[in-house]
């Protein structure tokens, strides 16, 4: 299995796993995450993208991914995304580097993968 879809099964399974367990506050957190990047006065394409920079800056590959791909879904280029990339190496600084190399490794995978 590719990291691609390797990262999308563990997250839906884990993510139904969670929700499943009915604890109100995780419940609520998950709820509060998905409506921050919901439009607002900010589009939710702006909003991922300033989602992508931010953790590539706190180094969180599983957020870098999930950003990433809905960056893509919501039609960020792949040149707007290597300036987001860089903005957030320049913030972060060089031991942003590997999850730079596996952020863009995802972005290739999501380029020769067949549109779902």
């Amino acid at each position: 299995m590719n990291r691609l879809a390797s990262f999308r099964e563990f997250r839906e399974r884990m993510n139904e796993r969670i929700r499943a367990a009915n604890n109100l506050n995780i419940n609520r957190f998950f709820t509060l995450d998905t409506k921050a990047y919901e439009d607002g006065a900010l589009d939710a394409r702006t909003k991922e993208v300033a989602g992508l920079s931010a953790s590539l800056v706190l180094r969180c590959d599983d957020c870098i991914a999930y950003h990433i791909i809905r960056c893509k879904e919501l039609g960020v280029t792949d040149q707007q995304l290597f300036e987001v990339l860089n903005v957030g190496l320049i913030v972060g600084g060089s031991i942003v580097i590997p999850h730079l190399r596996r952020a863009v490794e995802l972005l290739d995978e999501l380029n020769d993968s067949p549109a779902e």
